[in-house]
């Protein structure tokens, strides 16, 4: 009787300590009941990991913690119980597992759950050669669509989510401010909704690469910055302006630029409290949103732009490095120096698929 193959052994990206990366070797574990077992492709680096790696999340990621949560792979095993799948499907997966209970699970905001487990940060996450997760949280991608490309479905999935939350119309005018990632998604799914759109950002290089895209970047340290606003819009200001910088100067940009009746988007995670001009609120009858996650019809949207080509993943991916060099990608990404997403590629043994 033929024994049946034996899966590779697993390598995986460890978080051992404050700025500490180990890359490690694991036996294969079948996955239980109800779970998949994913050959995962590509997984991104995004500012959450950069936070785990400087220490920053200590509280919720305990070493040895698996690192990432934007991935793209393919089923390689399945748990019993499993019905829809099969090995060789293309997938990514919706990060997210929620209690159930909680009063926001109750009022269906399953991804703000107050017990919320973020896979990557709170559980094991995909920068590993093999990644096991609830069938639950499988989506399934196009068979066309390029699994390096498909790593960028959850940073997409958050940008649908944010613009989605400002309740944007087509013709407004927006400002998105900060553009990193998210900040050029949001960009980019906000002039797709019809929205006319100015992006503020201070780097050279992240504003030539929003110029490539055919967006509109302004330098907000400019002296002419407000006045250039009030020409784009008239003297109104924006409808809505997305906060994506995380700086307080990004507050002040947001707020200030933002027309009476207009809305807010919080959409960065701020380590400290922020001054806010609540004067302006008053005195203009502003609006804040917060926006946080996505849930799975995002998610679904975004597979659909990525894989009809509406986001432009090739000008966003500037570094692919493999799973054993994944300190270099990190500090890659940690320099900011000519780079947009960087990616870690974790196919076991450089297969090609």
């Amino acid at each position: 009787m033929t024994a049946p193959p034996q899966s590779p052994p697993t390598r995986r990206v460890a978080y051992s300590g404050r700025r500490s990366l180990v890359v490690e070797g694991a036996d294969p574990v079948p996955p239980p009941p109800g779970h998949v077992r994913i050959d995962v492709a590509y997984t991104g680096i995004c500012g959450t990991d950069l936070h785990i790696y400087h220490g920053d999340m200590d509280g919720r990621v305990q070493p040895p913690g698996v690192l990432g949560h934007e991935m793209s792979g393919r089923v390689a095993e399945l748990g019993t119980g499993v019905e829809g799948w099969r090995p060789g499907d293309a997938v990514t997966v919706m990060p997210l597992r929620w209690c159930g209970e909680c009063p926001a699970c109750r009022t269906g905001h399953t991804h703000v759950c107050h017990r919320l487990v973020f896979l990557g940060i709170d559980a094991p996450g995909s920068m590993q050669t093999s990644w096991t997760v609830p069938a639950e949280t499988l989506v399934r991608l196009p068979y066309d669509l390029r699994l390096d490309h498909a790593a960028l479905v959850e940073p997409v999935a958050v940008a649908v989510h944010d613009v989605r939350r400002a309740d944007l119309r087509a013709g407004e005018r927006v400002l998105v401010v900060g553009g990193g990632p998210i900040g050029l998604l949001i960009a980019i799914v906000a002039r797709r909704s019809g929205a006319a759109v100015l992006l503020a950002e201070p780097d050279p290089f992240r504003r030539s690469v929003a110029e490539g895209l055919s967006l509109t970047p302004l330098d907000p340290r400019a002296e002419d910055f407000s006045a250039t606003v009030d020409r784009q819009t008239g003297g109104a200001g924006v409808a809505v302006a997305f906060e994506v910088s995380g700086a307080e100067a990004g507050v002040a940009t947001a707020v200030g630029a933002l027309a009476t009746r207009g809305r807010l988007v919080q959409v960065a995670i701020h380590p400290v409290p922020r001054p806010v001009d609540l004067h302006r609120f008053f005195w203009r009858e502003l609006t804040l949103v917060g926006a946080r996650l996505y849930d799975r019809d995002d998610f679904t949207a975004a597979v659909g732009l990525l894989g009809e080509g509406a986001i432009p993943a090739a000008a966003l991916i500037s570094r692919t490095e493999p799973l054993e060099r994944a300190a270099d990608a990190f500090a890659a990404l940690e320099g900011g120096e000519g780079v947009m997403k960087v990616l870690v590629d974790c196919r076991a043994y450089g297969e090609t698929r």
